[in-house]
């Protein structure tokens, strides 16, 4: 493998092998992808985060990324069309990347607060030509607060702490927040790991809804049912979703999903408490608000893979 600038390529046509590295928020790794000549898959401290084949920003490695994509896809005008879009959580920043190659000139904003990791990423797995891709080191709530209302037309929060999401990031607040940040018709997207138990995920979902007068929730039958761990994709906007397009793409997905809203999601999140700022503790350090997603109940989400 060859040296570039006193750095080592991810893709410089070498042997590829697994990076290692501490960043600000735990272990890295960059793991290649045997199934892809030119992907790579990133673990902290062991969890997944992402997944990104330099050679095809395109493809998506891992489900609830896909059906976000589909999202982007759907509920804007013809692929192709810039967007201006907000990430909270960055990881190898996958979906930035493929916004940036299917609607070029796409202004994008993200936010993630391990600037070790984003430096890592940044070294080993270069971004596209041409991007218009910002990453600023800050917490992800601190940014929502700082943006100006209506300029975003989809908010994507995909933030963890290895296999939970930060508290204050899941508050009826927070969704108020995110609402705030974009235009009329704007789209918020938003992962959510599921059990079991559902209880918390179901929490999540009720908790987003207090923001948005639209919601449907995009996720595998099993997962629905509480019967495995996965991912719940949240929908959220204060315009009709693209409900039909969404479900005939999703159906068709490797591993089929549904979508649920109207009364069937309802009933799903029928007697489950909405989280708020006043029920979480607050802590004033952004670090230690990431590192204490593990405590309290309303936060004890399960891991994302």
């Amino acid at each position: 493998m060859t040296e570039r600038r006193g750095r080592r390529a991810a893709n410089d046509g070498g042997p590829r092998v697994a990076v290692h590295r501490e960043v600000r928020l735990g272990i890295a790794e960059l793991v290649p992808d045997m199934d892809r000549t030119e992907a790579w898959l990133l673990f902290v401290d062991g969890v997944p985060q992402s997944g990104v084949d330099l050679g095809d920003p395109g493809y998506l490695e891992f489900e609830y990324v896909r059906r976000i994509a589909h999202v982007v896809d759907l509920a804007f005008p013809p692929s192709g069309s810039p967007i201006r879009v907000l990430h909270l959580g960055g990881g190898a920043l996958t979906l930035p990347r493929y916004i940036a190659v299917e609607r070029p000139g796409s202004r994008q904003l993200v936010a993630e607060l391990d600037d070790e990791l984003t430096a890592l990423v940044r070294d080993r797995l270069p971004l596209p030509a041409g991007h218009r891709i910002r990453v600023r080191a800050a917490d992800a709530r601190e940014v929502v607060e700082s943006v100006r209302a209506g300029s975003y037309d989809l908010v994507i929060a995909d933030v963890f702490a290895g296999a939970v999401t930060p508290p204050r990031l899941m508050t009826a607040e927070f969704a108020a927040l995110t609402a705030r940040a974009l235009r009329p018709g704007g789209v918020y997207a938003v992962n959510v790991a599921a059990g079991p138990p559902l209880e918390p995920a179901r929490s999540a979902v009720a908790t987003v809804g207090t923001g948005y007068p639209q919601t449907c929730v995009i996720a595998e039958a099993s997962v629905l049912k509480g019967r495995r761990r996965g991912n719940l994709v949240v929908v959220a906007s204060d315009q009709p979703l693209p409900l039909a397009g969404l479900s005939r793409v999703t159906a068709s997905d490797p591993f089929p999903a549904r979508v649920v809203s109207g009364d069937e999601l309802r009933r799903f999140v029928s007697g489950a408490p909405v989280v708020t700022d006043a029920s979480v503790a607050p802590v004033t350090d952004p670090v230690l608000a990431v590192n204490a997603g593990a405590s309290g109940e309303t936060a004890a989400l399960p891991t994302k893979w």
